[in-house]
């Protein structure tokens, strides 16, 4: 998927919960890219921390991103294992597949779902309320802690990691007329 497929808007000054979604999508392909020169075994190896290893890493932060929409739209949610799309391809689909809901989402996202109240039941039967826009930053927290586990393992097999920086993606371009 091309960088140009899924520009947002920057808003009022503010770093936005929709550029920082692209900030999340344009680190991701450049992780998806990273994985096509590391051994399938290297991918697939359970490591220490996390949902397991680096490909289950990256299907678990696209299917929590999905996943986490379709609730708060009262949409069922994706229940497939992991095992179904165990190879970098089936990941990429699978990306492919959830990014437009995801997009669509966001260019729908307006200041009034901010305070929208979602509510979750718990395994113990108890309810517990959140906000939309709680939900919506905790998904953006959720992928950045989970490239940093995607870093460490980079550097235990010997690869250098994807820059994790913001600066430089061209997320927040300059105005023309106040540049020093």
């Amino acid at each position: 998927m091309d960088a140009g497929d899924h520009k947002l808007t920057f808003e009022n000054g503010v770093i936005s919960i929709k550029t920082m979604f692209e900030y999340n999508w344009i680190v991701r392909e450049e992780w998806l890219k990273w994985c096509e020169d590391v051994p399938m075994k290297e991918l697939l190896r359970t490591r220490i921390g996390g949902v397991g290893g680096i490909l289950h890493t990256l299907f678990h932060v696209i299917d929590v991103e999905w996943s986490w929409i379709q609730v708060m739209l009262g949409r069922p949610d994706f229940q497939e294992s992991f095992d179904l799309h165990n190879r970098l391809e089936k990941v990429r689909d699978l990306e492919a597949t959830f990014r437009p809901d995801v997009l669509q989402f966001l260019r729908n996202w307006d200041e009034s779902m901010e305070t929208r109240a979602f509510q979750d039941t718990k395994p113990d039967g108890s309810i517990a309320t959140y906000t939309w826009g709680e939900i919506m930053r905790h998904m953006i927290a959720h992928e950045i802690h989970h490239v940093g586990q995607l870093s460490i393992w980079a550097w235990e097999i010997g690869k250098k990691p994807i820059s994790a920086n913001l600066i430089g993606k061209n997320l927040i371009l300059p105005a023309t007329n106040f540049i020093h």
